[in-house]
């Protein structure tokens, strides 16, 4: 197939880390030019400068994807930097695992505000630059916990079920615009996801064997480039895949 990456400016949110990080090394290497949002501003410097080392092109914006003028300020930048955004990568999440009986309503709204309106913010903001030139492609991160409730991610699986709402609401309103748009959801892949799990009994219970079946980001950002590389004619709506260990 023929590489249709090398030409694309791609905004990625959650770039700091984990999926976000390595899809970013890898669609640079393919020849994107990747504009990077994340609230950690030395981390997505310090990738930015390693994909330059290498050859690729990269622009760090601090962003925080809970604030809607900051995502408006990271697809607005891509867009004065480089004159358009072909690809928005909505790609930052949170998931601090509980059971709801923990009543940890804090860790709620942070997943509500990260993982539902900071997909949100993200349409908000590209969609208008997109629908003026009638190309662009909105991809969405949900999760297999989108897809079915697992123990302890009540609220989680909400976010998730969510943001595969939204996506499929979206799919369907945005064909008069020539629009694409892909929803993935990643099984135990490799990231910093379990860090923010503060309930000590979920924390223990996950660490006790997804480390042992959690496949590398790099699995994430072939999906991610797969999507992409399409041709403009096709339009990958769902991506869903786990580690082959992975019984749920």
């Amino acid at each position: 197939m023929t590489n249709t990456i090398g030409n694309k400016i791609i905004v990625i949110t959650g770039a700091s880390s984990g999926l976000g990080a390595e899809a970013a090394r890898y669609l640079a290497e393919l020849g994107a030019t990747v504009v990077l949002g994340a609230r950690r501003t030395e981390r997505i410097k310090a990738l930015a400068e390693g994909i330059e080392a290498k050859g690729g092109k990269a622009l760090a914006v601090e962003t925080d994807v809970t604030d809607r003028a900051s995502v408006q300020n990271l697809v607005d930048t891509a867009v004065k930097t480089y004159g358009r955004i072909d690809v928005l990568l909505n790609n930052a999440g949170v998931m601090p695992l509980s059971p709801l009986e923990k009543l940890r309503v804090d860790e709620w709204d942070l997943m509500i505000d990260v993982n539902i309106k900071g997909v949100l913010y993200g349409i908000a903001a590209a969609l208008p630059h997109m629908k003026a030139r009638k190309s662009g492609h909105i991809i969405n991160v949900s999760s297999v916990a989108g897809h079915r409730v697992l123990e302890n991610s009540a609220v989680y699986s909400a976010t998730k079920f969510a943001v595969r709402a939204l996506s499929e609401g979206l799919r369907a309103e945005v064909k008069p615009y020539n629009l694409r748009t892909t929803v993935i959801s990643p099984g135990a892949v490799q990231s910093e996801l379990l860090d923010g799990i503060h309930d000590e009994a979920t924390a223990e219970q996950l660490r006790s064997f997804v480390p042992g079946i959690a496949i590398s980001a790099d699995s994430f950002a072939r999906c991610v480039a797969f999507a992409i590389n399409q041709p403009e004619e096709v339009d990958i709506n769902e991506i869903l895949f786990r580690p082959t260990k992975q019984p749920v």
